[in-house]
């Protein structure tokens, strides 16, 4: 069993046997999109008792060309992120990027996010165990499941052990990933509970026009699969427009699809216990 206490009195439905679900918009594009998109998914999450944490980056770093859009402002889309979590009751997770903002971060948000390629930052991971928030590490693209647990135990050497650990997929050459799902039991082994992101996994970097591309016909058939082999969690990221989104649109759900997929997941759930 998940110890859903790391998250606080906020989340619900802990006592249903569910996977829990980190999902919203990949970044903070303005506060009527984050509270429309927050609406949606706090009615899903009732409706199939799904534990449920807001997910939004305040801040985009790691972007692929110089005038890729990064955000709406640090102070301001941090703000919306407390409105959403204070309004909602609900916990947030967001990603951060350094030291410093470890320590901003923690003040706005219930989750701090470890994007993937600084999973191996020590500094960064000791920073955010000292806050005392509950610590979600995306493994890294190019480190084996297993390894995850030595980024962990940077988290741990604070004190802190209130731990998500990842997947979001493997590089397979330059300009695609493959999920492994052998990934998931292994990461669980590290004594953590074990996410899978079905929305990054099917990322396509390093395209030539400077602008990642995606495959998200595929999110059902990956997000399936991680349920079955037993993820405790699934990362998605969502949008109503995911043409248009100012970041990763290519490899978001449109929000519309998230009803079905998700009662399709909880069936899958209640099949495998």
């Amino acid at each position: 069993m998940i110890n859903y206490n790391i998250f606080g009195s906020k989340i619900k439905h802990t006592d249903s046997n569910n996977f829990f679900l980190m999902s919203g918009p990949c970044v903070i594009e303005g506060e009527e999109m984050a509270f429309r998109i927050a609406e949606h998914l706090v009615s899903l999450s009732d409706k199939y008792k799904i534990p449920y944490i807001f997910k939004g980056s305040y801040k985009k770093a790691n972007r692929s060309k110089v005038d890729s859009f990064t955000g709406i402002g640090n102070e301001k889309a941090l703000e919306i992120l407390r409105k959403v979590g204070e309004h909602f009751d609900i916990p947030v997770v967001t990603d951060i990027h350094t030291e410093e903002e470890a320590a901003l971060a923690a003040q706005y948000v219930d989750v701090l996010q470890i994007p993937a390629f600084l999973c191996r930052q020590t500094d960064l991971l000791v920073a955010a165990g000292k806050t005392g928030k509950v610590v979600n590490i995306k493994k890294g693209q190019f480190l084996s499941p297993a390894a995850m647990s030595f980024a962990a135990e940077k988290v741990r050497s604070t004190g802190n052990d209130k731990i998500i650990l990842t997947d979001r997929g493997t590089s397979f050459g330059y300009q695609d990933l493959i999920v492994d799902f052998r990934g998931i039991p292994q990461m669980q082994q590290c004594g953590f509970p074990a996410v899978l992101d079905a929305t990054h996994s099917l990322q396509q970097p390093n395209q030539t026009c400077g602008v990642s591309g995606g495959n998200p016909e595929m999110i059902e058939t990956i997000a399936k699969a991680g349920i079955a082999v037993g993820a405790d969690g699934l990362f998605m990221e969502t949008h109503f427009d995911p043409a248009h989104a100012k970041s990763d649109g290519a490899n978001m759900l449109n929000i519309n699809l998230m009803d079905g997929l998700l009662a399709k997941l909880v069936r899958i759930r209640q099949a495998i216990l």
